[in-house]
């Protein structure tokens, strides 16, 4: 039985994550925890505490009790609706990232809606929540766009490195009946050159697990225009390697990975070493 690590951060319950995540019942039998956390922001209990009275933060901090208790009663009235095994952390204080890191150490996967970092990402700020994320994740994570319906294409970006090749091993571990979905692998750089690293090696193991594969070759800088040749990728989920780290570094910055989130609503499965 597989654990999925449910996690919540927001004002409002993440429906389209959650309707992601028990898609997952048809597949597979796994068991899932809520972890939420406070839905006043990475850093907004600090900010206010510069702007309001005493008795004003108590108030903010009444309002975001009970909204925190308001979605676990929710996730567990769905969860029981739905059949499946779940639990919910006590946790219901602001972003915790060693406790987040530590929750992710002991899960399979994890599911994260996307609507968590779209305020900041078109604002055109720092997410400092969305990297945090990304990068102290022990799991697999899933960011979840609300709109998103069920897959119907897939998109592995490849750069040649092992967290690339990780990635694409995971992802088949955890959702086998994806694998018969049109699948395309990418590998992007700007030269003339139609070769990618260990390509045969790569087609020799994608062709043994994919029905229905294609590998393309884009002459141009990842970071340059990678999140545009997106937007023609309606109903794709896009597979990565290793967020902010050596592999696919360019997806640290925002010209990749945040606007694909925030831009094209894709959903985005992430794994690191």
């Amino acid at each position: 039985m597989k654990q999925v690590l449910f996690l919540s951060a927001g004002e409002a319950f993440p429906e389209g994550a959650f309707a992601f995540m028990a898609s997952f019942k048809k597949w597979d039998v796994f068991h899932v925890k809520g972890l939420f956390f406070s839905p006043m922001g990475f850093d907004g209990r600090i900010s206010s505490g510069f702007a309001l009275g005493k008795s004003a933060i108590d108030k903010e901090l009444a309002k975001e009790w009970h909204a925190i208790k308001a979605q676990k009663e929710r996730f567990a009235r769905n969860m029981e609706e739905l059949g499946l095994p779940y639990s919910i952390h006590e946790n219901d204080e602001p972003w915790n990232k060693e406790l987040f890191t530590k929750e992710t150490r002991f899960a399979d996967i994890v599911t994260v809606s996307a609507e968590m970092f779209y305020s900041e990402l078109e604002s055109g700020q720092s997410n400092l929540l969305f990297r945090e994320v990304l990068r102290e994740t022990e799991a697999p994570i899933l960011v979840i766009p609300e709109n998103a319906g069920p897959p119907t294409k897939l998109v592995f970006a490849y750069d040649g490195s092992r967290e690339s090749v990780h990635a694409l091993k995971l992802f088949t571990y955890f959702f086998p009946d994806f694998v018969s979905l049109p699948t395309e692998v990418i590998y992007a750089k700007e030269e003339e050159s139609d070769d990618a690293p260990d390509k045969h090696l790569l087609g020799e193991y994608a062709r043994l697990n994919y029905t229905d594969i294609q590998f393309s070759k884009l002459h141009f800088k990842p970071a340059d225009l990678f999140p545009a040749w997106f937007r023609d990728k309606v109903g794709a989920l896009l597979i990565t390697g290793s967020f902010g780290r050596s592999a696919l570094s360019y997806m640290a910055k925002r010209s990749f990975a945040e606007k694909v989130i925030a831009e094209h609503r894709l959903p985005l499965f992430i794994t690191h070493f």
